[in-house]
């Protein structure tokens, strides 16, 4: 009789493990609650550190860097050497360029005078020497006239007289206009041209003499050195920036559809990958005027003023920056991965029982992780969130909490 039972048994077991495997599998889900906080939206982005203020330092002419004074991070001051460039074609003569002035100015003193020093000297002694005889010898034909009408004198005593006063005054009339003749107008008008010539030639070397020196046109500190000793530069080649760093300027790439969340003040952090754990703080201070293509984005510039005091950030740096762009107190939140859409609707799938639902949601502020929910669910609410296997409305799930 026993031995009868036993494959009826058997049977049995066999019948309800059929059942039981047919029985669908429940899918353990993972939950989250809903939970109230405040909530701080920001918009992560990436962008680029330039300065604040900033200037270029560039070749005035073509020629060699013969040596380059300054180094990327070096703070100069204002006029400092940046660089000492071997300009193309012939140097500059300035020596000889102050020469010629220096002649031209002696000839014009010269002329000015009426002659050489030496050749004035001798005809004003010739001159006095002629004057001082004229005079005695109009004292002697004056004495003779006045002895030819005593009888004292005969007249032909008196016309030698008057013949030697009268060679004298030709004599002294000869020196005069050889005195006025040792310089001219045209020899002065030569002289100045001269001069001008030469002073022209030295202006024109000492602007080529200081062009060969490249001064740093503002204080700060210098970036982006593009130049290297003994590198042929052309008029107007970079040879280095110089830049204002303690307050930084980084341009901001925002996506299109997210530029209407972002407003002139909104607080913006920076981190670089370079520095871990270090952060700048500053603020948005200029909205974009247009939208430019960048790669496969289309982005606003957004700028936004940062404090750079530690001088660790530097102008040309890839970094992060996160916008905060909202802040909402108290707010009902989940994580944003819970979020779904079916069709224009946007909701959720929340725990009913052993089951889900779906409840349509309102979203509002977000942050990297989490998201607002302005109306649809409760603090406490449990939500699904994603798992490989599709889930949708009643599914029965077995929920699991991470």
């Amino acid at each position: 009789m026993k031995k009868a039972l036993i494959p009826i048994a058997l049977v049995l077991l066999a019948g309800a493990a059929w059942q039981y495997g047919r029985q669908p599998e429940i899918p353990s889900v993972p939950f989250a609650k809903v939970v109230r906080e405040t909530l701080v939206s920001t918009l992560p982005t990436n962008g680029k550190v330039e300065p604040s203020s900033w200037e270029s330092v560039r070749a005035e002419m073509a020629g060699l860097v013969e040596r380059l004074n300054a180094q990327s991070g070096q703070s100069v001051a204002k006029g400092a050497e940046i660089a000492v460039m071997r300009l193309a074609g012939a140097p500059p003569d300035l020596a000889k360029a102050e020469a010629e002035i220096a002649e031209a100015q002696a000839q014009l003193a010269v002329i000015e005078r009426g002659g050489r020093r030496t050749d004035l000297a001798e005809i004003e002694s010739g001159l006095r020497r002629l004057q001082f005889q004229k005079q005695t010898a109009q004292q002697e034909f004056d004495a003779l006239a006045r002895l030819v009408k005593k009888n004292a004198a005969t007249r032909a005593e008196v016309e030698i007289a008057r013949n030697k006063l009268a060679e004298l005054q030709i004599e002294i009339d000869a020196l005069a206009k050889k005195k006025s003749s040792l310089t001219t107008s045209d020899d002065k008008t030569v002289a100045e041209a001269q001069l001008r010539r030469a002073q022209e030639a030295a202006a024109q070397a000492r602007r080529r003499i200081s062009q060969s020196v490249v001064r740093a046109p503002i204080s700060g500190v210098v970036y982006s050195v593009a130049a290297r000793p003994g590198a042929y530069l052309n008029a107007g080649d970079l040879i280095a920036n110089i830049g204002q760093l303690s307050s930084l300027r980084v341009r901001v790439y925002v996506d299109e559809p997210e530029l209407g969340r972002v407003a002139v003040g909104q607080p913006v952090t920076i981190t670089w990958d370079a520095l871990p754990g270090v952060t700048w703080k500053g603020e948005v201070d200029k909205l974009p005027a247009e939208v430019i293509a960048l790669g496969t984005r289309q982005v606003g510039e957004v700028f936004c003023s940062i404090e750079n005091a530690n001088g660790k950030l530097v102008p040309g740096t890839n970094v992060t920056a996160e916008i905060r762009t909202n802040v909402a107190p108290g707010a009902l939140t989940i994580p944003k991965e819970a979020i779904r859409r079916d069709g224009p609707e946007t909701g959720v799938l929340v725990l009913k029982a052993e089951r889900v639902a779906w409840q349509k949601v309102e979203t509002g502020a977000s942050s990297a992780t989490r998201t607002q929910v302005k109306s649809g669910l409760q603090e406490g609410d449990s939500v699904a969130l994603p798992v490989e296997r599709p889930l949708k409305a009643d599914d029965r799930v077995r929920p699991v909490y991470p």
